[in-house]
Protein backbone atom coordinates (compact mmCIF):
# COMPACT_ATOMS: atom_id res chain seq x y z
CA UNK A 1 0.00 0.00 0.00
CA UNK A 2 1.57 3.48 -1.14
CA UNK A 3 0.92 5.40 2.12
CA UNK A 4 1.86 8.76 -0.13
CA UNK A 5 -2.05 8.01 -1.43
CA UNK A 6 -3.90 8.11 1.71
CA UNK A 7 -7.17 9.85 1.20
CA UNK A 8 -9.61 11.24 4.25
CA UNK A 9 -13.73 9.74 3.49
CA UNK A 10 -16.83 10.30 4.91
CA UNK A 11 -19.74 7.93 4.72
CA UNK A 12 -22.15 9.12 2.10
CA UNK A 13 -26.30 8.58 3.67
CA UNK A 14 -27.62 10.89 1.01
CA UNK A 15 -28.43 9.26 -2.42
CA UNK A 16 -29.67 10.03 -5.53
CA UNK A 17 -28.87 12.53 -8.38
CA UNK A 18 -30.05 15.50 -6.42
CA UNK A 19 -27.85 14.52 -3.38
CA UNK A 20 -24.35 14.48 -5.50
CA UNK A 21 -25.33 17.50 -7.38
CA UNK A 22 -25.26 19.28 -3.71
CA UNK A 23 -22.43 17.49 -3.14
CA UNK A 24 -20.49 18.53 -6.10
CA UNK A 25 -21.52 21.94 -5.14
CA UNK A 26 -19.75 22.22 -1.88
CA UNK A 27 -16.96 20.93 -3.30
CA UNK A 28 -17.08 17.37 -2.58
CA UNK A 29 -17.01 14.36 -5.06
CA UNK A 30 -19.22 11.55 -4.53
CA UNK A 31 -17.49 8.00 -4.70
CA UNK A 32 -18.54 4.01 -4.13
CA UNK A 33 -16.35 1.32 -2.53
CA UNK A 34 -17.35 -2.24 -3.59
CA UNK A 35 -15.51 -5.66 -3.44
CA UNK A 36 -14.00 -8.10 -1.31
CA UNK A 37 -17.66 -9.62 -0.11
CA UNK A 38 -18.63 -7.04 1.62
CA UNK A 39 -21.86 -4.48 0.61
CA UNK A 40 -21.28 -1.52 -1.83
CA UNK A 41 -21.02 1.97 0.58
CA UNK A 42 -21.34 5.32 -0.46
CA UNK A 43 -18.48 7.69 0.38
CA UNK A 44 -17.56 11.25 -0.34
CA UNK A 45 -14.04 13.15 -0.71
CA UNK A 46 -12.72 16.20 -0.87
CA UNK A 47 -12.29 17.82 -4.17
CA UNK A 48 -9.04 19.58 -4.09
CA UNK A 49 -7.62 16.71 -2.56
CA UNK A 50 -8.63 14.50 -5.19
CA UNK A 51 -7.14 16.71 -7.99
CA UNK A 52 -3.91 16.79 -6.14
CA UNK A 53 -3.67 13.13 -6.33
CA UNK A 54 -4.88 12.15 -9.31
CA UNK A 55 -1.91 14.42 -10.99
CA UNK A 56 0.10 11.86 -10.20
CA UNK A 57 0.98 9.21 -12.48
CA UNK A 58 1.27 6.70 -9.90
CA UNK A 59 -2.34 7.04 -8.28
CA UNK A 60 -3.64 5.51 -11.14
CA UNK A 61 -1.87 2.08 -10.43
CA UNK A 62 -1.56 2.10 -7.00
CA UNK A 63 -2.95 0.31 -4.05
CA UNK A 64 -4.43 3.09 -2.20
CA UNK A 65 -5.46 3.74 1.65
CA UNK A 66 -9.04 5.05 2.08
CA UNK A 67 -9.82 6.10 5.62
CA UNK A 68 -13.25 6.39 7.38
CA UNK A 69 -12.79 7.71 10.31
CA UNK A 70 -10.47 5.43 13.00
CA UNK A 71 -10.83 2.59 9.77
CA UNK A 72 -8.56 1.88 6.93
CA UNK A 73 -8.91 0.42 3.44
CA UNK A 74 -7.15 -0.61 1.30
CA UNK A 75 -8.54 -0.20 -2.23
CA UNK A 76 -7.71 0.29 -6.01
CA UNK A 77 -9.11 3.17 -8.30
CA UNK A 78 -11.10 1.28 -10.57
CA UNK A 79 -12.33 4.64 -12.63
CA UNK A 80 -12.96 8.14 -12.99
CA UNK A 81 -15.92 10.30 -14.31
CA UNK A 82 -14.76 13.63 -15.47
CA UNK A 83 -16.93 16.83 -16.13
CA UNK A 84 -16.67 16.95 -20.71
CA UNK A 85 -15.73 20.74 -20.12
CA UNK A 86 -14.71 21.67 -16.57
CA UNK A 87 -12.16 20.96 -14.20
CA UNK A 88 -14.02 19.07 -12.40
CA UNK A 89 -14.19 15.35 -10.81
CA UNK A 90 -17.99 14.21 -10.92
CA UNK A 91 -17.71 10.09 -9.71
CA UNK A 92 -15.06 7.64 -8.85
CA UNK A 93 -15.20 3.99 -8.01
CA UNK A 94 -12.82 2.11 -5.42
CA UNK A 95 -12.53 -1.71 -5.90
CA UNK A 96 -11.61 -3.02 -2.05
CA UNK A 97 -8.50 -5.10 -2.32
CA UNK A 98 -7.35 -8.00 0.39
CA UNK A 99 -3.24 -9.12 0.96
CA UNK A 100 -3.90 -12.93 -0.58
CA UNK A 101 -6.72 -12.13 -3.20
CA UNK A 102 -5.27 -11.21 -7.38
CA UNK A 103 -6.19 -7.87 -8.62
CA UNK A 104 -6.54 -6.64 -12.51
CA UNK A 105 -4.91 -3.44 -12.62
CA UNK A 106 -4.12 -0.92 -16.01
CA UNK A 107 -0.78 -0.11 -15.62
CA UNK A 108 1.29 2.26 -17.58
CA UNK A 109 4.61 1.51 -20.32
CA UNK A 110 7.48 3.72 -19.34
CA UNK A 111 10.16 3.57 -22.46
CA UNK A 112 13.56 3.63 -22.06
CA UNK A 113 16.68 4.56 -24.12
CA UNK A 114 13.90 6.06 -27.03
CA UNK A 115 16.84 9.42 -28.40
CA UNK A 116 19.27 6.74 -28.50
CA UNK A 117 17.51 3.74 -30.14
CA UNK A 118 18.94 2.39 -33.11
CA UNK A 119 16.55 2.89 -35.61
CA UNK A 120 16.06 6.94 -34.55
CA UNK A 121 20.24 7.44 -34.42
CA UNK A 122 21.30 5.29 -37.49
CA UNK A 123 17.84 4.97 -39.63
CA UNK A 124 16.21 8.17 -39.14
CA UNK A 125 13.42 6.66 -37.54
CA UNK A 126 11.11 7.83 -35.42
CA UNK A 127 9.15 6.09 -31.98
CA UNK A 128 5.60 5.01 -32.16
CA UNK A 129 3.91 3.69 -29.38
CA UNK A 130 1.15 1.32 -30.04
CA UNK A 131 0.41 0.93 -26.41
CA UNK A 132 0.93 2.98 -23.16
CA UNK A 133 -0.67 1.01 -20.46
CA UNK A 134 -0.90 -3.06 -19.74
CA UNK A 135 -3.35 -4.64 -17.81
CA UNK A 136 -1.39 -7.03 -15.19
CA UNK A 137 -2.51 -9.32 -12.56
CA UNK A 138 -0.96 -9.77 -9.63
CA UNK A 139 -1.48 -9.87 -5.15
CA UNK A 140 -1.95 -6.47 -3.99
CA UNK A 141 1.84 -6.39 -2.75
CA UNK A 142 3.08 -7.10 -6.18
CA UNK A 143 1.21 -4.40 -8.34
CA UNK A 144 3.73 -2.48 -10.10
CA UNK A 145 3.18 1.17 -10.44
CA UNK A 146 4.54 1.51 -14.02
CA UNK A 147 6.06 -1.52 -16.14
CA UNK A 148 9.57 -0.27 -18.29
CA UNK A 149 10.32 -1.44 -21.64
CA UNK A 150 13.79 -0.78 -22.91
CA UNK A 151 13.83 0.36 -26.96
CA UNK A 152 17.27 1.61 -27.04
CA UNK A 153 18.44 -1.02 -29.03
CA UNK A 154 15.34 -1.47 -31.45
CA UNK A 155 16.42 -0.87 -35.11
CA UNK A 156 14.40 0.40 -37.82
CA UNK A 157 11.20 -1.09 -39.06
CA UNK A 158 11.82 -3.53 -35.39
CA UNK A 159 8.91 -3.50 -32.89
CA UNK A 160 8.44 -5.16 -29.91
CA UNK A 161 5.67 -6.53 -28.24
CA UNK A 162 3.97 -7.88 -25.14
CA UNK A 163 5.94 -10.51 -24.36
CA UNK A 164 9.14 -8.61 -24.77
CA UNK A 165 7.99 -6.46 -21.35
CA UNK A 166 10.25 -7.49 -18.44
CA UNK A 167 8.04 -8.41 -15.45
CA UNK A 168 8.57 -7.78 -11.88
CA UNK A 169 7.87 -10.92 -9.68
CA UNK A 170 3.98 -12.20 -9.06
CA UNK A 171 3.27 -10.32 -12.10
CA UNK A 172 1.58 -11.27 -15.39
CA UNK A 173 0.02 -10.61 -18.52
CA UNK A 174 -2.95 -12.00 -18.39
CA UNK A 175 -3.20 -11.43 -22.48
CA UNK A 176 -0.42 -13.86 -22.95
CA UNK A 177 -2.28 -16.53 -21.79
CA UNK A 178 -4.49 -16.10 -24.93
CA UNK A 179 -1.91 -17.43 -27.49
CA UNK A 180 0.52 -15.82 -29.68
CA UNK A 181 -2.22 -13.90 -31.80
CA UNK A 182 -2.76 -11.87 -28.55
CA UNK A 183 0.77 -10.94 -28.18
CA UNK A 184 0.09 -7.21 -29.43
CA UNK A 185 2.83 -4.57 -30.90
CA UNK A 186 3.47 -1.97 -28.10
CA UNK A 187 6.23 -0.08 -29.81
CA UNK A 188 8.02 0.56 -33.24
CA UNK A 189 10.38 2.42 -35.30
CA UNK A 190 9.29 3.27 -38.61
CA UNK A 191 10.16 6.36 -41.40
CA UNK A 192 7.17 8.45 -41.52
CA UNK A 193 6.29 9.31 -44.74
CA UNK A 194 4.31 12.44 -45.67
CA UNK A 195 2.08 12.90 -47.97
CA UNK A 196 2.04 15.90 -49.97
CA UNK A 197 -1.47 16.95 -52.15
CA UNK A 198 -1.07 19.10 -54.43
CA UNK A 199 -3.45 22.18 -54.87
CA UNK A 200 -5.18 22.51 -58.18
CA UNK A 201 -5.55 26.40 -57.58
CA UNK A 202 -8.57 28.12 -56.26
CA UNK A 203 -9.74 30.20 -59.22
CA UNK A 204 -10.28 27.15 -60.80
CA UNK A 205 -11.87 24.82 -58.05
CA UNK A 206 -14.25 28.14 -57.32
CA UNK A 207 -14.98 28.25 -61.35
CA UNK A 208 -16.53 24.68 -61.13
CA UNK A 209 -18.64 24.90 -57.94
CA UNK A 210 -22.24 26.80 -58.39
CA UNK A 211 -22.67 29.37 -55.23
CA UNK A 212 -25.98 28.91 -54.00
CA UNK A 213 -27.84 32.03 -53.64
CA UNK A 214 -25.92 34.44 -55.72
CA UNK A 215 -26.89 35.85 -58.29
CA UNK A 216 -24.95 36.32 -61.47
CA UNK A 217 -24.32 39.09 -63.74
CA UNK A 218 -26.54 38.40 -66.69
CA UNK A 219 -29.39 37.52 -64.02
CA UNK A 220 -29.36 40.99 -62.43
CA UNK A 221 -29.28 42.64 -65.55
CA UNK A 222 -32.24 40.86 -66.88
CA UNK A 223 -34.04 41.95 -63.65
CA UNK A 224 -32.76 45.53 -64.08
CA UNK A 225 -34.27 45.41 -67.24
CA UNK A 226 -37.55 44.67 -65.58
Amino acid sequence: MNDDFDLIAEIREDQGKGASRRLRHEGKVPAIIYGAGRAPRALVFDHNRVIQQLENESFYSSVLNIKVGSKSQAAILKDVQRHPSKAQVMHMDFQRVVEDEEIKMLVPIHFLGEDVAVGVKKGGGKVQHMMTEVEVVCLPRYLPEFLELDVSKLELDEMLKLSDIPLPEGVSIPALAQGEDADRAVVSIHVIKEMVIEDEGEGEASAEVPVVGRVSDDEAADDDSD
